[in-house]
């Protein structure tokens, strides 16, 4: 017998789908199903990056704008997030796609 999922699961697996939907494409960071998610999406003026550790924490997610130009690392970040998976994913699926 299997048991369900939370409410809160539901529309975490919900969100994700809407990120996929949106252009982000997901991986597994290390081994296993329980592994950190990954998923980022490009284009020519950001890149997006979403990070799902835990549900509950330990995830973040950041916009950086594109640029030929050398700058420090943190320079070109626009938009940074952190919290549980349902903040990170709501917070990520506001941000405008452009081209």
């Amino acid at each position: 017998m299997g048991t369900a999922d939370s409410p809160d699961l539901v529309i975490a697996k919900r969100l994700l789908d809407y990120a996929k939907q949106d252009g982000f494409r997901f991986q597994r960071a290390a081994a296993g199903e329980d592994g950190p998610l990954v998923g980022y999406r490009a284009s020519e003026d950001w890149i997006d990056l979403i990070h799902i550790e835990g549900f509950s924490r330990d995830c973040f997610a950041w916009r950086k704008r594109v640029s030929p130009l050398i700058v420090s690392h943190d320079a070109l970040v626009q938009r940074h997030v952190e919290g549980g998976a349902l903040d990170v994913l709501n917070a990520v699926l506001t941000w405008e796609q452009s081209s």
